[in-house]
């Protein structure tokens, strides 16, 4: 027995030392193996760079989203106007209550100045511009102008960050385009597209000349830039066309080269001061085109004149065609409204228009553009 126990200890310490020594190794497997299959699937490398027209778009996202702030209220709607945009923006019935509007806008100057729509704002109430790092300030507003849709905000605040104002008279059609807002409360959501036309009448008012695109804008991305691929704004988000409510890439935009004369009678008057000439005009048939024996089917015709308004006055006559405002040429009905309502009142503009074949000048001293809100 004693012999046997002699052994047993001979083998242990054995064992032992071979173990200690790295020629034996003993695996004790507490739980069992888990079964691990090898991935069957190759993947992506994970530093590969984007191509550059991409990459344009993620740099130019990562820039302006900083610049691009949400605007909220809470209200009762009174603004006809408003309601128009509503219903066509966001859909629901007319008529007036209590509501909440939710919207976007953008900061165009480092002390705070924030661009956004007036239907956003028209219904009243306090107003709140969520910035894009999640703080919140209170904004007062400095001045609106339903006739455009626009509206001039300003938060306490300083070194903001700003979007630059781009050129849309340059904007081409196909041209890519990025439209950043807040759609139906999503904060900073991007979408991309083309500009799809220009000019786009839509029936909203007397100043129609959007900018169609089809990147996606939905309920809330009213008052957001639309920017072309410099970085630069050239539209603001106001509407879209849909019988559902939702997007169905045909969305509509505020040229932002009409914003900029708006936007600083705004800062100065709070208020928008318009020139007036007194007259309706249409387009330039082939009929009228021949009758005034002009080449091109360019220029306003004369329907009506408002009696003592100042194109009465100056000697403006039903049935003339004007072709031209200080000698920089009209080529349709709207750009004549745009450039009359573009001078300040009491400015002396040189008409250049056709009677009867002949081409006639007369100065005018424009008047103020009676108010219709």
């Amino acid at each position: 027995m004693t012999q046997r126990l002699t052994w047993l200890v001979a083998v242990i310490l054995v064992v032992a030392l071979l173990v200690l020594g790295g020629i034996v190794s003993i695996r004790v497997d507490v739980h069992p193996p888990r079964w691990a299959a090898a991935e069957f699937w190759t993947n992506a490398p994970k530093d590969g760079p984007l191509l550059p027209p991409y990459q344009l778009w993620v740099d130019l996202a990562k820039a302006a989203r900083p610049g691009v702030v949400n605007v909220s209220t809470q209200a009762h709607v009174s603004d006809p106007r408003a309601e128009f945009f509503r219903r066509f923006f966001e859909g629901g019935p007319p008529g007036s209550s209590p509501r909440s509007s939710l919207g976007s806008g953008f900061i165009i100057s480092p002390d705070g100045y924030v661009v956004t729509n007036n239907h956003v704002v028209a219904s009243g109430g306090d107003i709140v511009v969520r910035l894009s790092r999640g703080t919140e300030h209170a904004a007062r507003v400095v001045g609106t102008d339903p006739l455009t849709d626009l509206a001039l905000l300003k938060i306490d605040a300083s070194t903001m960050a700003v979007l630059p104002l781009g050129d849309s008279d340059r904007l081409q059609v196909g041209e890519p385009v990025m439209a950043i807002g807040n759609p139906f409360g999503l904060d900073q959501t991007v979408t991309t597209g083309i500009v799809s036309a220009k000019e786009r009448f839509i029936g909203s008012g007397p100043y129609d000349e959007f900018v169609q695109t089809d990147a996606s804008i939905n309920p809330g991305n009213s008052g957001g830039p639309l920017l072309d691929s410099r970085g630069a704004v050239v539209g603001i988000n106001s509407a879209i066309f849909s019988q559902s409510g939702g997007s169905i890439g045909i969305g509509f935009a505020i040229p932002i080269n009409l914003a900029k004369t708006v936007l600083l009678q705004l800062r100065d008057r709070g208020v928008v001061v318009r020139g007036y000439l007194g007259v309706a005009v249409r387009p330039v048939t082939p009929e009228a085109a021949e009758s005034a024996g002009l080449k091109e089917q360019k220029g306003a015709v004369i329907e009506s004149v408002v009696e003592g308004s100042p194109a009465e006055k100056a000697g403006v006559q039903k049935g003339d065609v004007i072709v031209a405002v200080n000698d920089q040429a009209v080529a349709a009905p709207q750009e004549l409204t745009r450039r009359i309502v573009g001078t300040a009142p009491g400015t002396r503009v040189e008409l250049s228009l056709v009677r009867k074949g002949k081409p006639l000048k007369l100065p005018v001293e424009l008047g103020r553009l009676p108010d219709r809100r």
